[in-house]
């Protein structure tokens, strides 16, 4: 059975297939100790090295983490505490799939499937994000028609998303619903309109949805 040879190297690796033709196209792939060339079909049986080090098959494993408040999501923290610190050695190869920031907390994907951080990240893919967010103070009305119908200028463009409350007659509990998410997105519009995000939690990405009986720092596998 042949199999294109960007697949098979994403699923070695952990790249995209976007990444696996990248490093084909720059001479980084050998297979059987011959260069490969984007395109290249194979059998699944050759032997296939990526900048000189060998590949070998790897089950594919996704696994949910509600992240804490106060950890980095990066393999160096530079001083602050990691994800990677939350879960054991077996799992640290296991890539994020997005960004939280060192503030926020709740849903973080990590995963060694290239194809589906690929699904789940790139921008025509338009995938739901939902965020629980606590507000220093009220949400006033005209901001949240801003926010919702016209969108909120900032540097990198306008930030527009959908917004309902928690809970009734509650002003400053909302849920966020967005399909993109840039850097610090939700806490930079709130701010341009003169309001602190005190709480950021994401509860879904994509078909995923935060477990109510997964603890905080804790995982399971999806």
């Amino acid at each position: 059975m042949s199999v294109r040879l960007n697949k098979h190297l994403a699923l070695l690796s952990g790249l995209s297939r976007r990444a696996a033709d990248s490093a084909i196209a720059d001479g980084r792939v050998a297979v059987n100790g011959v260069q490969a060339n984007v395109g290249q079909v194979i059998s699944g049986t050759e032997t296939i090295t990526l900048d000189g080090q060998l590949l070998r098959a790897q089950t594919l494993q996704t696994i949910l983490l509600n992240k804490p408040a106060g950890y980095v999501v990066s393999r160096n923290g530079q001083g602050s505490r990691t994800v990677y610190d939350l879960l054991p050695k077996e799992l640290h190869n296991l890539k994020p799939v997005g960004r939280l920031d060192k503030d926020s907390s709740g849903l973080l994907l990590l995963t060694n499937d290239g194809d589906l951080a690929a699904q789940l990240t790139h921008p025509k893919y338009q995938k739901i994000k939902r965020y629980h967010v606590t507000l220093d103070h009220a949400l006033a009305p005209l901001h949240r028609q801003m926010i919702q119908e016209y969108g909120v200028q900032l540097p990198d463009g306008p930030s527009r998303f959908t917004l309902e409350r928690l809970q009734e007659g509650q002003e400053t509990a909302w849920l966020v619903t967005m399909h993109e998410g840039r850097n610090r997105q939700i806490r930079r519009t709130f701010s341009a309109l003169g309001y602190e995000v005190v709480r950021l939690c994401r509860v879904q990405f994509g078909n995923y949805t935060l477990p109510s009986n997964l603890r905080v720092g804790a995982y399971t596998p999806v």
